[in-house]
């Protein structure tokens, strides 16, 4: 054997590097299912069947083509880890090379590099061309910046591929339509909306279904609303209904939450695009396609256009540059543990019940429903930074540590101290309130910090801003928000400080 061409669960890109010179005469592509790396994190049913289904599809594709597999399933024999089923691999074989794709994590990579050196093999890295700039050239990009600021990076890009621009200037005359972007839907709700195109399971799918409900019976999630895209022809499927249904009016709805619509204008196309049965070169070909054939207004193109070539771009290049340090940060020192209700949905506050309840079903929730609902949450109850991004690795179909994490415990928990945010995004119940019908269908008042009523965000929120005075008092940023502590007499912190703290102790958070 010349080359064992591993693929990962998260590598399922027929232009990969690794298949460039690829001969079925001499090499084997090598693909695992392992039950370790779902015990790693405790991770959501969906999230695992998202994966293997994804995983068998692409080898039969794979077969089809008279590439020779070497495919080892969950229930199989061996040992449970991927590096250990990959050693006994190398010692069979004995290859003179193992190739492999820049892995999506930090962990994985390093013990691809060490398992090879054990066993003797050389190891060939190749760059993931999946992503529209190198690792190397965003560390250029990124080098003497003591923070970075994705609105910087975005136009960057945008001027590098030539996205959106007439005569080097942005279409439209500005870069930027996010304050278009943040409607909200009046009393009456969303009214109809399209729903997303689903999935159902073929045999292929239900045969994993089957395999994980018999081998990870007790881990958080249900499988019988399963309905993901699994394959590269379904991934394009989901892609055209998204341009064809949502995609018009998802500029102005991208950050709404109403109850019981977990979907709403979102293209539900993270996942095709994480596992790489979808390019981000060509969703944003598809998009930039239906906005020139005016379909599509400029507000909703380059809002999704800002989330793919922007943000998605961003945290990856952000993660690679230094992921332990990243991995390791605490910047507000919060210790806390993670409340149950976080796997059980099990609470008397509407908009955690909505989005965590909509989450233990589909795996799912949109990204200002993580933010500001999930995430704003846990930060301020002050829980340990490690403990949310496990939890944000382990629940979500589309988490991979690269893109999670950085979204994790740089945008959502401020644990990286502001690197790559200017300011902790910190907002009370009126923000939930604003932004969805989640409080008109809950007991708690959103306006109210102290009291039978008041809100578990507000009064926290307050609490927060207290407890972070000193730090974000004189931030040129977060210095008016921080301002607004001023107006509370000590009587009333004092009250706010008590309710938190009890707070706390009742949800086991302390």
């Amino acid at each position: 054997m010349r080359h064992l061409v591993v693929v990962l669960g998260d590598q399922l890109d027929r232009q990969s590097h690794v298949f460039d010179d690829f001969d079925p005469a001499v090499d084997v592509v090598w693909m695992a299912e392992r039950r370790g790396e779902g015990d790693h994190v405790w991770s959501h049913k969906a999230r695992i069947v998202v994966f293997l289904a994804a995983m068998r599809h692409f080898a039969q594709a794979l077969r089809d083509d008279g590439f020779p597999v070497e495919y080892t399933h969950l229930r199989d024999r061996g040992p449970a880890g991927l590096l250990a089923r990959l050693a006994a691999a190398l010692r069979r074989h004995r290859p003179e090379r193992v190739v492999v794709v820049r892995p999506g994590e930090h962990r994985l990579r390093e013990g691809l590099r060490e398992v090879a050196q054990a066993c003797g093999v050389a190891l060939v890295e190749r760059p993931d061309r999946h992503f529209m700039v190198s690792v190397d050239d965003f560390a250029q990009w990124a080098k003497g910046k003591t923070q970075l600021r994705m609105e910087h990076f975005y136009r960057w890009m945008r001027v590098r591929h030539d996205v959106l621009l007439e005569n080097g200037k942005p279409v439209g005359g500005q870069w930027n339509y996010d304050a278009e972007n943040r409607g909200h839907f009046g009393r009456e709700g969303p009214g109809w909306v399209p729903a997303p195109r689903r999935f159902l399971p073929d045999d292929v799918t239900q045969a994993v279904i089957d395999d994980v409900e018999a081998v990870f019976a007790d881990h958080p999630g249900r499988l019988d609303a399963f309905d993901w895209p699994v394959s590269r022809a379904q991934a394009k499927q989901a892609l055209r209904d998204f341009l064809d249904h949502r995609l018009p009016v998802f500029g102005q709805w991208q950050d709404a939450m109403w109850s019981d619509h977990p979907w709403l204008y979102h293209a539900r196309l993270s996942t095709s695009m994480n596992l790489k049965l979808l390019a981000p070169a060509e969703v944003i070909a598809a998009v930039i396609e239906r906005f020139n054939d005016g379909k599509v207004p400029l507000a909703s193109a380059e809002g999704f256009i800002r989330q793919v070539l922007g943000w998605r771009e961003f945290v990856r290049g952000v993660y690679w540059l230094n992921p332990e340090r990243l991995l390791d940060s605490n910047a507000l020192r919060a210790d806390g543990h993670l409340p149950d209700l976080y796997w059980t949905g099990d609470t008397d506050m509407n908009c955690m019940a909505q989005v965590v309840g909509q989450t233990l079903e589909h795996g799912y929730a949109h990204h200002i429903q993580r933010l500001m609902v999930t995430g704003n949450f846990a930060m301020l109850l002050g829980v340990e930074p490690a403990q949310v991004h496990a939890w944000y690795l382990a629940i979500y179909v589309d988490a991979i540590e690269w893109v999670e994490a950085p979204n994790t415990l740089g945008m959502s928990q401020f644990a990286d101290g502001g690197r790559m945010v200017s300011k902790p995004y910190a907002a009370s119940g009126r923000y939930i309130d604003r932004m969805s019908d989640y409080c008109k269908r809950c007991r708690y008042r959103p306006g109210d910090a102290v009291g039978d009523d008041a809100c578990p965000f507000t009064t926290l929120y307050w609490d927060f801003l207290d407890r972070h005075k000193a730090r974000f008092a004189h931030h040129p940023r977060a210095a008016l928000q921080w301002r607004s502590l001023e107006r509370l007499s000590g009587e009333q912190l004092a009250a706010i400080r008590s309710q938190a703290q009890a707070l706390r102790e009742r949800l086991g958070v302390k």
